[in-house]
């Protein structure tokens, strides 16, 4: 069967799965071959989700590692099924895959968990917030290209309202304080984030310039929990562009930065009020 040209983040990750549960049982992939009766190239193919894999074959790679893990068995058993494309794909060809990525791991996500220090998460952002941070940008992009990357990121606010999935927001006052676009489209913006909050269409909490530490990184990252926390993974906003995490190591590591977050940040009533002091200095 030929192989995939492009895998998704979804099939790429099942991939990552399979290659770390050979790795723990310290296999070679050769070895692993020959269990399964196929080629070293067809078990590469596999970890690099090229090939599809159903359930029946991921199972007998499950027993050929001694995965006993159960619940990662039947988590990554859904990974294998079809499914229907996603809303994200009619911008292929328009945007970047970085963005159909960081769509497809939100429209899979059980919660979300956002920590922004330097602009107001994408997922909340206003329209002319959104085209402002864009506009940023250097070299400038055609307005077109913000166009459709503002459209994209109201899609991606969308489909998260309409999914129910629950989303945690932390979001460093800096960011708050921060014009993109200037003073008006700042005072909207902040208005937008109270009106989420109070709707409880995310749980929005601010961590003030007074706290006496700064937990985690300086990025603006995500945090997508899965159906198995094995499964989490972590996003991460660069000057260079997307990227994903998914090593054990980085997970436990930034749990416990929202962990402290959720520790250190204000509550959403105290959140709430905190934001519309800041929004009363733009009147």
């Amino acid at each position: 069967m030929p192989g995939r040209l492009n895998p998704t983040l979804r099939q790429r990750r099942l991939g990552t799965e399979l290659r770390r549960m050979r790795e723990q049982a310290g296999l070679r992939g050769s070895e692993l071959a020959h269990s399964l009766g196929v080629s070293a190239a067809q078990v590469t193919q596999m970890e690099n989700g090229k090939t599809s894999v159903n359930a029946d074959r991921l199972r007998t790679i499950a027993a050929a590692c001694k995965c006993a893990n159960e619940p990662l068995v039947e988590a990554l058993i859904d990974f294998t099924v079809p499914r229907s494309k996603g809303w994200w794909e009619r911008y292929q060809g328009k945007l970047s895959t970085d963005f159909l990525e960081v769509a497809e791991m939100e429209a899979h996500a059980l919660k979300i968990y956002t920590w922004a220090t330097t602009y107001v998460p994408g997922l909340q952002q206003t329209g002319a917030y959104a085209s402002a941070v864009f506009g940023r940008i250097s070299p400038p992009l055609p307005q077109r290209d913000i166009d459709t990357r503002t459209a994209f990121r109201a899609q991606r606010q969308q489909a998260l309202r309409s999914s129910g999935t629950p989303h945690v927001s932390f979001i460093h006052e800096a960011a708050l304080r921060m014009q993109f676009g200037g003073r008006k489209v700042l005072a909207e913006q902040l208005d937008s984030l109270v009106k989420d909050s109070e709707a409880g269409t995310s749980s929005v909490r601010v961590v003030p310039f007074d706290m006496d530490t700064f937990p985690g990184a300086g990025e603006n990252i995500m945090f997508a929990e899965g159906p198995v926390p094995e499964l989490a993974t972590l996003q991460m906003d660069t000057a260079q562009g997307v990227l994903f995490f998914d090593a054990p190591a980085d997970l436990a590591s930034h749990r416990a930065t929202f962990a402290r977050l959720s520790a250190l940040a204000l509550s959403d009533d105290e959140s709430r009020t905190f934001i519309r002091s800041i929004r009363g200095q733009h009147e």
